[in-house]
């Protein structure tokens, strides 16, 4: 009898050793990498946005109010809002974000403007790239209405129908403003080569927390030995 009871205690002990949560215990909360949607699951964003709550909304007058008692919150709101004329931004719930221009920077050439289409599909060909040339991605954009959060700008690249490069930039929160915000990706450098030339296709999208998109642009792309006559 007592020998039995020693090894079914030996034989829980082992059980929970092996990372099973007990009844009363708490499983280890998922990391935040393992909340974030890869480029191969892009397709279900719209599912994964259902599943995460992120709270409920309120609009910029409401952001203000809340928790006036306290100081510290108080300065970081001021900090973050600035001068903005709250009854100029009316009670909406949802921000707005416009995407006002895109270049591409280089230090070999002057910047490529590149026009932005209402539809998101540049037609034929919408930019050329040299290879093995150091660039960046310029953009403007203004915010209204009230505070987007988690804005981020993702891409995803392929070449004949195979995925080749895959990026995702959190760019922050931003409080409505007359001015335009300017915000410059880290730089980066073209692949070079007689297998990396060639065309591309690509998509672009602007999103926030919410897993709004604020714009997204399906475009194709070529890297050449050298650049395309301006």
């Amino acid at each position: 009898m007592g020998d039995g009871e020693d090894e079914k205690k030996e034989e829980v002990s082992e059980t929970k050793s092996k990372g099973e949560p007990s009844a009363g215990g708490m499983a280890r909360p998922p990391s935040d990498g393992s909340l974030c949607v890869t480029e191969d699951e892009d397709d279900d964003d719209d599912e994964v946005a259902k599943k995460i709550a992120l709270g409920p909304q309120c609009t910029l007058k409401e952001h203000i109010q809340k928790d006036a008692d306290d100081e510290s919150l108080r300065r970081w709101k001021e900090q973050l809002l600035g001068a903005v004329d709250v009854n100029a931004v009316g009670e909406s719930l949802e921000p707005e974000v416009k995407i006002l221009s895109l270049a591409i920077k280089s230090p070999e050439r002057s910047d490529i403007f590149l026009p932005i289409p209402e539809d998101g599909k540049p037609n034929g060909l919408w930019f050329t790239l040299k290879e093995g040339s150091k660039y960046s991605l310029e953009f403007t954009f203004q915010v209204s209405n009230n505070i987007v959060s988690g804005l981020k700008y993702t891409n995803t690249v392929w070449k004949t129908a195979v995925k080749v490069d895959s990026t995702k930039e959190m760019l922050g929160t931003f409080s409505p403003q007359l001015e335009p915000y300017t915000h410059v990706l880290p730089e980066d450098t073209t692949p070079s080569g007689m297998f990396a030339r060639g065309t591309y296709s690509a998509r672009s999208k602007f999103l926030d927390d919410d897993n709004t998109c604020y714009l997204e642009i399906n475009y194709t792309f070529d890297i050449r030995k050298d650049w395309a006559a301006a």
